[in-house]
């Protein structure tokens, strides 16, 4: 959580326990009768009846700033693979990236993730002979016919997200080309990011979050057998859902 929310939910708790405090005290002064919200007696100005209503308007008020307050605060989403190797949990960023974000959830949400695979790694092993080396694990192999249109690509100047150990990121061949294949980072990658040198472009590649748990998942699937970089025995994606 951060600072500026804490700093806000704590304000609005503080202005929120002084209004009930003077509503409490207004209600003994005056015996109000909580059932009905009538003055039953009142040794004050008639004005006050004013007064306790608005009070009461201000609580609602700060009340549904506090509603807001919790929905807006949603800027992530979970969620869970499921592989043949163990679970891997991530949180996506969808204030940041709510376009990479909303196309892979588009994917979770249909299912078509379900059988598809972590079918690729980057390795020091087989990056040695190339100039700019990553480490990374790709996975989503969508069947063709099946993946949805190309998305705008969000870069991390954008966003701001860098390219992180554990750091999801779209794979892609042009700018505004990524479907539904992604990638993990295994270590940081700052080559991914813009004006990395890993695409020609300087582009970069567009995060849009990062593992919360299951790293060790995602070095197992690292250091499988691979030919050319493929997986001589890709590993399976059982599922991907949305979690709390």
């Amino acid at each position: 959580m951060s600072t500026q929310r804490q700093n806000h939910e704590n304000g609005f708790a503080f202005l929120l326990l002084s209004k009930f405090k003077k509503i409490h005290e207004m209600k003994r002064a005056c015996s109000l009768n909580t059932n009905t919200d009538e003055y039953l007696t009142c040794e004050f100005h008639p004005a006050v009846k004013i007064n306790y209503i608005r009070m009461k308007f201000n609580v609602l008020t700060i009340l549904l700033c506090v509603f807001c307050l919790g929905s807006f605060a949603q800027k992530t989403v979970n969620c869970m693979i499921k592989t043949e190797l163990g679970d891997i949990k991530v949180e996506l960023y969808a204030d940041k990236a709510p376009v990479t974000v909303a196309n892979f959830l588009k994917y979770v949400d249909n299912k078509l993730y379900d059988k598809s695979s972590f079918f690729r790694v980057c390795t020091p092993e087989n990056e040695k002979d190339r100039k700019i080396k990553i480490q990374v694990v790709q996975g989503g192999d969508i069947p063709e016919g099946k993946e949805f249109a190309p998305i705008e690509m969000e870069t991390t100047r954008q966003t701001g997200i860098q390219h992180l150990d554990g750091t999801l990121s779209m794979a892609r061949d042009t700018p505004d080309s990524a479907t539904s294949s992604f990638s993990i980072c295994v270590g940081d990658q700052p080559e991914l990011n813009f004006a990395g040198k890993r695409n020609p472009d300087g582009q970069g590649f567009a995060a849009f979050g990062r593992v919360t748990d299951g790293m060790d998942v995602v070095h197992k699937i690292h250091v499988q057998k691979d030919k050319d970089q493929y997986l001589i025995k890709p590993v399976k994606i059982l599922s991907i859902r949305r979690v709390r």
